[in-house]
């Protein structure tokens, strides 16, 4: 069972996908549009990879406030979590990305990636990030009920 993370940004969306056994995260690539609102091609792409990788649901990243609200971006994540289910009708289901942004930057700057060379990854490793603390809860889950 394979699990799609997606990093939802204003002109981009990192995807990451789990592995068969769903243990680990892979970034696969980065969605680029012109424009915030030109979701039809994001769409279409994502609908192919969920074909390619035989993906059965997705974890999207939820950008809540540090004081927990819902903001204007974590509003727009909601709309395209709604988009997303329909186009695909697979489950999606919502991560509190908080900080995985700045955490990927941290581990782009530790692995010595140049400044102007960050912004070619740090959107699919979010999704990786995202991804795989999803996919560590899902095992610590099982691992209780053992």
């Amino acid at each position: 069972m394979r699990i799609m993370g997606l990093d939802f940004g204003s002109k981009t969306v990192g995807v990451a996908v789990s592995d068969p056994l769903g243990i680990t995260a892979q970034g696969i690539e980065i969605i680029r549009r012109k424009s915030e609102n030109k979701l039809r091609q994001t769409l279409a792409r994502i609908e192919e990879l969920v074909k390619e990788y035989q993906v059965e649901s997705f974890v999207l990243g939820f950008p809540k406030n540090m004081d927990n609200s819902i903001g204007e971006r974590a509003q727009l994540s909601l709309d395209f979590k709604e988009m997303l289910e329909k186009r695909t009708g697979l489950p999606v289901v919502m991560w509190d990305e908080r900080l995985t942004t700045v955490e990927a930057n941290r581990t782009l700057i530790e692995g010595k990636v140049r400044r102007e060379n960050r912004s070619l990854y740090v959107d699919k490793l979010a999704a990786v990030f995202i991804l795989q603390g999803y996919l560590d809860s899902l095992s610590h889950q099982k691992e209780s009920l053992e």
